[in-house]
């Protein structure tokens, strides 16, 4: 157990900062969730746009790095462009 104050404080943070990233993981797996079930309907494309707002919000707060981001949404678009051609 850390015995400077800064250290404490520094271990509050991190607790916070933890559960602020893993509620927004959380967040973009259940949109992505919410996408996969809405294919072959009507509200996919609106699905795939939020998911891509969400992903990118991911990137903004720092909880994902930018690549991977990009490597999400470009095989979200990818499963949405074949579910269209079906």
């Amino acid at each position: 157990m850390a015995n400077h104050k800064s250290a404490l404080k520094r271990i509050r943070q991190r607790l916070k900062e933890t559960g602020r990233n893993r509620n927004r993981i959380s967040r973009i797996r259940t949109f992505i969730k919410k996408f996969t079930a809405s294919l072959g309907s009507t509200e996919a494309l609106a699905a795939f746009s939020s998911v891509q707002s969400e992903i990118q919000k991911g990137v903004s707060k720092g909880v994902l790095h930018r690549n991977a981001a990009s490597r999400k949404i470009a095989r979200l678009n990818k499963i949405l462009k074949s579910a269209e051609a079906k």
